[in-house]
């Protein structure tokens, strides 16, 4: 059995208890999720993936490990950028504390599986046409100036499409009553506005993946390093949601750093086939830099505009 067999069936293993442990066990039941229980997810869905980084390090070597960890930045960076757009979306729809962390949980399903069709198709295109990694680059650049200069994202549930194909085949009842995703009443079965929400959370991580994924492939190829970076990211985004939600506004300066990000994973990529490539040290400095500076400069200089701008779950 070769190391990336082992690594991959480690992940599966890993993966796999924890999902049991903290969505079947410990939050099984639909509650609102305090301050100090998404602290303790949040550090040892951390501490999980420094955990799995070190193990890369050992069987597969430093270069690779560097990848991992470049790969987890970008995807957290990312990642913590989307808790404003969930927390636009939850209350659009009036959807409680208590009923969040359901649909957290399976959007972080839906996330996994669809992060591992895009990664797969994202690697299949650079390894049969070279150029898409020119059209990859661009997209990154490109977006990183719209999240610079394009102002606050403004959402439209209503809008969405598939919101639309739902109302479309299905009846959807007017309130939230219980943690259902479906109703039946007079012989007929309905949607409630908490499987809209769900929609309209999955649908959003398609955007966001058309993102991400070409960001990690920025700092690596390799679908384990790939894969697992946004596994350990995402599996961590419900207990960061909620020790992020109340203090979102403290983070104003967050945006730029990962607009600059994005531009400079962008821009790594596009000269990736020539002589001035940007190695992985270099890089993971940058991202680690630009993160670091720009939460310090959030917290020291944003306390009024993140007053103005904050948000509550």
């Amino acid at each position: 059995m070769n190391t990336e067999v082992i690594l991959w069936s480690g992940f599966a293993l890993l993966i796999g208890v924890m999902l049991v442990l903290d969505l079947g066990v410990f939050n099984r039941k639909s509650h609102e999720i305090g301050f100090r229980e998404a602290v303790c997810w949040t550090v040892v869905w951390a501490s999980l993936a420094l955990g799995f980084n070190t193990w890369i390090y050992f069987e597969m070597g430093r270069e690779k490990a560097l990848e991992f960890l470049a790969g987890y930045l970008i995807e957290q960076s990312l990642s913590v950028d989307n808790l404003f757009v969930f927390i636009m979306i939850f209350s659009f729809f009036h959807v409680g504390r208590n009923h969040q962390p359901k649909i957290l949980k399976w959007g972080i399903f839906g996330a996994l599986a669809m992060r591992a069709v895009f990664i797969l198709a994202g690697i299949g295109l650079i390894q049969r046409f070279s150029w898409t990694t020119y059209l990859f680059g661009t997209i990154l650049i490109v977006t990183g100036a719209k999240m610079l200069f394009g102002g606050e994202e403004q959402i439209e549930p209503e809008k969405n499409f598939a919101v639309r194909l739902v109302r479309r085949f299905m009846p959807i009842t007017k309130r939230i009553r219980s943690d259902r995703f479906f109703v039946r009443r007079g012989g007929i079965t309905a949607a409630t506005p908490l499987f809209l929400t769900l929609v309209v959370v999955e649908s959003s991580d398609v955007i966001f993946a058309v993102d991400s994924i070409p960001a990690v492939l920025s700092v690596t190829r390799d679908p384990l390093i790939v894969y697992t970076s946004n596994a350990f990211a995402v599996m961590g985004l419900r207990s960061l949601y909620y020790l992020l939600a109340n203090v979102m506004g403290m983070f104003s300066y967050l945006k730029l750093g990962v607009s600059f990000i994005l531009v400079f994973v962008g821009i790594k990529m596009l000269l990736s086939h020539s002589s001035w490539s940007i190695s992985i040290t270099f890089s993971l400095g940058v991202i680690f830099g630009v993160l670091a500076l720009s939460v310090i400069t959030s917290v020291l200089f944003g306390t009024k505009k993140g007053k103005r701008h904050g948000t509550g779950g």
